[in-house]
C-alpha cells in the first residue's frame, strides 16, 4: 500500500508542482489537496491521510490554526514548508509547537521545474515521518555500523559514573526543536556545566530558534558565535549552515566547513573535536533525528572514555540517529525524552 499525502496551500502552482514530485515516486501517492487550514482539517477528518504537506500562510485558517485543530480532531504527522527568513523561522517554530512533525525551504524557485534534490527531500521526509521503511535508494545512511562486543545498554538502566563531566553535548535533527525545549527548560539556571546543541537546521533557524529557548529557559541560551568562551549554566546553539569545533578548552570555532559534508552543522565534527580537550569528562546525548549523524562522534567519545546516551525509541519523532548509537553498541544510557533533563541534573551535579 502506497502513503498517502494531502497538500495543503493555497497556490494552485505550488500544488501542482508537488503534486508532481510525490506522485512521481512508487512508494507515495496524493489523496487530496486543500487550499486553505479550514478545508485542510475537514479533508484530513474524511480522507485519513497517512501525512500532510502545510503551508503557513493561508487565507481562512492559516497554517499553524489548522496544525493544532488537525492534531485535535485527526492526528496526522505533518510537514510544514517554510520561507528560509527570520520570520519564517519563528513560524516554523510555532508550527512545530503546535505539533508539526518536520518542515521544508518553501521556494518557487525550487519548485519551478521539480529538481532532483527537492523531490528526495520531500519524499525522503515524506517516508520517515510516515513511520514506514524506507527503501535502500532513499536512506540516509545505508552502510552497515561496525559492531564492537559490549551489548547495547538496556532501557531504563541507570548507572553511576566516576568522573566529573566538564561538557555537555546534545546532538538531534528532526523532532529535535521540541525535543530540546522539553529538555533545556527542565534544567536549571545553576547547572553545573556548558551545554552545547547541534541540531541540523538552516541558518536563519538558528538565532530565532535560540532566542525562543532563552525566553523559556532558566538557563543563558544563546546562538554560538567564533570565539566563544564556555561558561556553566549556558548553553550554546551551533549556527545553521556552519560547523562548530573547539580550539582549546572551553574555546569554540565557527566556521564553514568541508562542503562535501552533509550536515551543516555536523554532531559527528563537534562531537569529536570535543575528545582532544575534555576526553572522559564529555556527557554526550543524542536525540531524535533521520540518519546516523552523532555516531562516529560518540564512537570517539567513548574511545576516550567518555559518556554517551540515547534518546529511547519510541519517544522519537524519527529514531534514526539515537538507534544508530545504540546499535553501534556505543550508549551507555537509553534514557526517554521526559527523563532526559533529570537525568543530567542528577549525574553532573553529583
Amino acid at each position: 500500500m502506497p502513503i498517502t499525502v494531502m497538500i495543503v496551500d493555497d497556490s494552485s502552482f505550488f500544488r501542482t508542482r508537488i503534486r508532481g514530485l510525490i506522485d512521481a515516486h512508487p512508494e507515495l501517492k496524493v489523496i487530496g489537496e486543500a487550499s486553505n487550514g479550514r478545508e485542510a482539517i475537514d479533508l484530513a477528518v474524511r480522507l485519513k491521510p497517512n501525512v500532510i504537506t502545510m503551508d503557513y500562510e493561508m487565507p481562512m485558517m492559516d497554517g499553524i490554526s489548522a496544525v493544532r485543530e488537525i492534531m485535535n480532531r485527526q492526528p496526522t504527522p505533518i510537514l510544514m514548508f517554510s520561507s528560509l527568513t527570520q520570520s519564517g523561522a519563528r513560524v516554523t517554530l510555532d508550527a512545530l509547537d503546535a505539533g508539526a512533525v518536520d518542515y521544508l525551504p518553501k521556494s518557487y524557485e525550487n519548485v519551478a521545474d521539480g529538481p532532483s534534490a527537492l523531490k528526495k527531500a520531500l519524499c525522503e521526509k515524506i517516508i520517515a515521518i510516515a513511520g514506514q521503511a524506507r527503501p535502500k535508494a532513499l536512506a540516509l545512511d545505508t552502510a552497515p555500523a561496525p559492531q564492537e562486543k559490549p551489548a547495547p545498554a538496556p532501557v531504563g538502566r541507570r548507572k553511576r559514573y566516576a568522573q566529573k563531566f566538564d561538557l555537555v553535548m546534545i546532538g538531534t535533527s528532526t523532532g529535535g526543536p521540541v525535543a530540546l525545549q522539553k529538555v533545556l527548560t527542565q534544567i536549571p539556571g545553576n547547572f553545573p556545566a556548558p551545554i552545547l546543541m547541534i541540531q541540523h537546521m538552516p541558518g536563519s533557524f538558528t538565532g530565532a530558534f535560540a532566542e525562543r529557548l532563552d525566553r523559556q529557559c532558566a538557563l543563558s541560551v544563546r546562538e554560538a558565535s567564533d570565539g566563544d568562551t564556555l561558561k556553566a549554566g549556558e548553553a550554546l546553539l551551533a549556527p545553521g549552515g556552519m560547523q562548530m569545533m573547539f580550539t582549546g578548552k572551553n574555546r569554540l570555532r565557527i566556521f564553514e566547513g568541508d562542503a562535501r559534508l552533509n550536515y551543516k552543522p555536523s554532531v559527528d565534527v563537534t562531537f569529536g573535536s570535543a575528545v582532544k580537550y575534555y576526553g572522559k569528562n564529555i556527557l554526550a546525548v543524542v536525540l531524535t533525528g533521520m540518519g546516523a549523524d552523532g555516531r562516529e562522534g560518540a564512537r570517539l567519545i567513548k574511545d576516550a572514555d567518555g559518556v554517551v546516551w540515547a534518546q529511547e525509541s519510541s519517544t522519537c519523532v524519527i529514531d534514526g540517529m539515537p538507534s544508530a548509537v545504540v546499535k553501534a553498541n556505543l550508549a551507555d544510557e537509553v534514557i526517554a525524552l521526559n527523563e532526559v533533563a533529570s537525568r543530567l541534573v542528577e549525574v553532573v551535579t553529583a
